[in-house]
């Protein structure tokens, strides 16, 4: 599953499509190889996306790792007066996502390379499914890199599979001064909740 966090997936275009369909909205979404779960809208995802609260409805609000887009087009869907980052390395995933959003009608959704989003731009919410096989380290990063440009109110939610180590992840933040508290579990699954 490696080539998903690739910038430049090297596996063989296979378009596709899915279905998102929660209790405010029913989506298709295209989807290809080569990028997160293409087969299907994973359980985790869905976790996050039916176990959060509503994003804020103004602002700026960040999908991180945003893959083909739904998690984004949720956040987008539900704040309508909200400008939706939706960034990822994987250069396929964004090319979905902001074809994702225009089918959808969503004008409200940007898609970025996590290199090319403006540095004064700070977030009201986070929605992120990380990606946890990228390594510890690595994830450690990633997370320090885009929880600092949180607003002083604003709440990130994670979701993370307890096998693959939510506690932990759960323990690291608090060590590095977030206050991170379990919101929800469900299926083996836990959503983060994140704030200074």
């Amino acid at each position: 599953m490696a080539h998903y966090f690739s910038e430049q997936p090297k596996t063989a275009s296979r378009p596709g499509s899915v279905d998102l369909v929660l209790p405010d909205l029913h989506l298709r979404l295209e989807t290809d190889r080569g990028v997160f779960s293409p087969e299907r809208v994973d359980l985790g995802t869905r976790v996050l996306l039916e176990s959060v609260p509503p994003p804020p409805q103004e602002g700026d609000l960040l999908d991180l790792g945003c893959g083909y887009g739904p998690v984004a087009l949720t956040m987008a869907t539900r704040a309508p007066g909200a400008t939706v980052w939706a960034i990822d390395v994987n250069r396929r995933g964004l090319e979905l996502t902001g074809r994702n959003a225009e089918a959808a009608q969503l004008g409200n959704v940007r898609t970025a390379h996590i290199d090319d989003v403006p540095g004064g731009v700070t977030f009201r919410a986070i929605w992120s499914n990380p990606a946890i096989r990228i390594g510890k380290q690595a994830l450690h990063d990633m997370l320090t890199r885009w929880l600092t440009r949180l607003t002083p109110d604003g709440e990130a939610y994670l979701v993370v599979q307890k096998h693959l180590g939510s506690d932990s992840l759960q323990r690291w933040l608090g060590e590095q001064g977030w206050q991170a508290s379990r919101e929800a579990s469900r299926a083996a699954y836990r959503i983060l909740k994140v704030t200074r």
